[in-house]
């Protein structure tokens, strides 16, 4: 597997993670959305479209008291996410469930009990079938394309869910409506941090996060630019690849 993979390091080389050379690759959007994780997060954070676990590893760092499962369908993933697990030396804390997200039969065979994580945290495929060009990359279409609508995605993703537990998920910043469609009356206290590549341009991603059960109202939170006006890697974005969290930068999210 090594000679189709890299191994890349994250968080200044605080977790370095094997990666398939070719197909999806994680970045920038994994460490966003594994900086919101509360440090003092002592239960479960799942991973739901683990890929190769950049996001829910990330988040084991972040809240060394966690335990960690990475929810991935796909054999190859799924198969590196458990590399990583091992290089990392996460195996007392972290697991692999594979299995298909939509599945209740197949969650509960696998040990997953619904409401018992304190943290979901989620990256879906961005995209809808029908509505983009599919590549013929077969890894990277599964990463891309969804395989159900938003809405029961993070459905079954609530459905694990405790209650008064905190749920965050990265998109595309057009799908914002789609997101609060898909949340509303499942989530209250729901937080949107938009992110711009520069100042001066459109968002690009949106981070949505709420908690369970809470009827707190929704709130926008201060915008986080990845570059500076001069195209720059801006501060925030430097200092939250190497390993800061989001709440020491721009305030608790949750």
């Amino acid at each position: 597997m090594s000679e189709n993979t890299t191994l890349d390091a994250f968080l200044s080389g605080g977790l370095k993670l094997r990666q398939a050379r070719a197909g999806h690759r994680s970045g920038t959007d994994a460490i966003l959305l594994a900086s919101v994780t509360p440090p003092g997060t002592d239960g479960l954070i799942l991973d739901v479209g683990a890929g190769s676990g950049a996001v829910g590893l990330a988040a084991a760092v972040h809240a060394p008291s966690s335990r960690v499962g990475l929810i991935e369908r796909d054999p190859l993933a799924c198969a590196l996410s458990r590399e990583n697990i091992a290089f990392n030396q996460f195996d007392a804390r972290a697991r692999v469930f594979e299995l298909d997200l939509a599945s209740g039969l197949d969650r509960r065979k696998s040990g997953l009990i619904d409401e018992s994580a304190q943290l979901i945290l989620t990256n879906p495929p961005f995209y809808e079938r029908g509505r983009v060009r599919i590549t013929p990359d077969s890894a990277k279409a599964n990463a891309h394309i969804a395989s159900m609508p938003l809405s029961e995605w993070t459905r079954h993703c609530l459905a694990l869910l405790a209650p008064g537990g905190f749920f965050s998920m990265i998109h595309r910043a057009e799908a914002l409506g789609e997101c609060l469609a898909a949340v509303s009356g499942r989530l209250g206290a729901v937080r949107i941090l938009p992110v711009f590549s520069r100042p001066s341009e459109p968002a690009i991603r949106i981070i949505l996060g709420g908690v369970k059960g809470s009827k707190a109202p929704m709130s926008l939170r201060p915008a986080l630019a990845l570059q500076d006006a001069n195209g720059a890697v801006s501060d925030i974005a430097r200092k939250l690849g190497g390993g800061a969290l989001l709440q020491d930068l721009v305030g608790p999210f949750f």
